[in-house]
């Protein structure tokens, strides 16, 4: 059975990156719960070692729970691309390097793109974003939700909401980029979105366990 999160007070949102934190506290709103970014605490960001994106998510969020002794929600997402043979992936955010330019890591993408004979019209740009989310507490108790939204590249980026590789996806079914779309529409059917929704049928149900 998952441990629940109905009752608690407070929760760590393990991250840095503005746009992950606005998301997810949208997310978290409607069960009243208080949540603190890892950045408000001052606490570091570990070293992302992992292979996967469960990996990652996992050691950011028991990172935050044991230095914040609180719950903590992580998340590890990114951009994988067919034609790239799933980049840049786990790497998606160390593409925009330590400034974090994603003007520049979205224009990586699109060379890379051109490399391997996806230009435009190809029929070859298809693609995919994959959220991890990983709830653990202070005893080192963790749960791991997975969720993905399956899309298209486009040229040149679309769009200044969203945050990453927003502007240049656009998701099956739309005819919009996630940086063109309202927030509203984004939390409905992204990858954050997906897997937030199996966090919330296991771990902020009433038949979830309360946390000991």
């Amino acid at each position: 059975m998952n441990r629940s999160l109905i009752g608690a007070d407070k929760l760590v949102v393990a991250s840095h990156n503005t746009g992950k934190i606005r998301e997810i506290r949208d997310l978290l709103a409607p069960f009243g719960i208080a949540t603190l970014s890892a950045a408000e605490l001052g606490l570091e960001e570990p070293e992302e070692t992992g292979t996967t994106f469960e990996a990652n998510a996992r050691l950011k969020a028991l990172a935050s729970a044991h230095a914040a002794g609180l719950p903590a929600l992580a998340d590890d997402s990114g951009l994988a691309a067919d034609a790239l043979n799933g980049e840049p992936g786990i790497y998606s955010a160390r593409w925009a390097g330590e400034t974090k330019d994603f003007g520049a890591a979205m224009q990586l993408v699109e060379d890379r793109l051109q490399d391997a004979g996806a230009s435009a019209g190809s029929g070859r740009r298809t693609a995919k974003f994959v959220c991890a989310l990983c709830l653990a507490w202070p005893d080192g108790h963790t749960e791991l939700f997975e969720g993905e939204v399956a899309g298209t590249l486009v040229w040149p980026p679309q769009g200044d909401r969203g945050f990453g590789y927003d502007p240049m996806f656009v998701p099956l079914g739309f005819d919009e980029t996630f940086g063109q779309m309202v927030p509203a529409r984004k939390h409905d059917m992204s990858h954050r979105a997906a897997a937030f929704r199996l966090l919330m049928a296991q771990c902020l149900s009433p038949g979830s366990q309360p946390a000991s």
